[in-house]
């Protein structure tokens, strides 16, 4: 199930959105070099900038790649030596937001940040939305390094804060429209259907594997946690933030009455 588009107009350009975007898709082409996938390159800058849950819950303790590409880090057993020089933890908490590891994996997250972060961003004012994104982020990470604190795997991607985004717009606008592609087996076909309806089956999406697999799984490369830790921080702070909401976003769609 994918949302193409919603029909809630904004009230001016999400300037911040849009910033938000292109500064993922910089990151992604020119600082990891991807195409398709990571190469030698990124796979080295996600090590280094990416958020590994390691490092956060043993601050100082520095993590690196082997020869056979396995990240082990300072204080785990067996580990010797010292890893080439990395960026502290409290500045890969941010970084990591802007990084991807596939093209599918960047695609996918700016496209529901294309979606629904507009009018999240028209919600409030521009200060208040680049604090809410950033630290729906955080509590995003954070709810992961809870989950698995020893963890040496690297968590890179804008999910996490997206989660938030549409945590936030489940709350707000939940009875906006969304035309959505929505697969069934090998059938496809483009539907409208409520905001409610798409992000709670989202979120459903992120519980049933998050709870079916064992904790330290990577499961297939996916912060199921993350997701989950982002999507709660929305829901339960959006009123917080929020202060110029459409209230009248559903008056196109009224049968009048006379």
């Amino acid at each position: 199930m994918f949302p193409l588009k919603d029909d809630i107009p904004t009230r001016r350009f999400p300037i911040l959105t849009v910033t938000i975007i292109v500064a993922c898709a910089v990151v992604y082409f020119f600082f990891e070099q991807g195409l398709w996938s990571l190469g030698e390159t990124g796979n080295e800058r996600v090590i280094e900038y990416g958020a590994i849950p390691y490092e956060i819950t043993h601050p100082g303790d520095e993590c690196g790649a082997t020869t056979d590409g396995q990240v082990v880090c300072q204080g785990q057993p067996g580990v010797t030596g010292t890893p080439p020089d990395q960026a502290p933890w409290w500045v890969t908490v941010f970084t990591s937001m802007f990084m991807h590891g596939s093209l599918l994996h960047l695609g996918g997250n700016m496209l529901f940040l294309w979606i629904f972060g507009n009018n999240i961003e028209d919600s409030m004012g521009r200060v208040r939305f680049v604090v809410f994104y950033l630290l729906g982020g955080i509590a995003a990470l954070l709810a992961q390094v809870l989950i698995d604190t020893g963890s040496t795997v690297p968590t890179v991607g804008a999910s996490g804060a997206i989660a938030a985004v549409l945590g936030g717009y489940a709350i707000l606008y939940p009875r906006a429209r969304v035309i959505t592609l929505v697969f069934i087996i090998i059938i496809f076909t483009i539907i409208e259907l409520p905001a409610l309806v798409v992000l709670g089956l989202w979120f459903l999406l992120q519980l049933l594997p998050a709870f079916s697999e064992p904790v330290g799984s990577t499961g297939g490369g996916v912060a199921y946690f993350a997701h989950i830790g982002g999507f709660v921080f929305g829901l339960l702070l959006i009123k917080v933030f929020a202060n110029r909401v459409h209230e009248d976003y559903e008056t196109q769609r009224r049968i009048p009455v006379y």
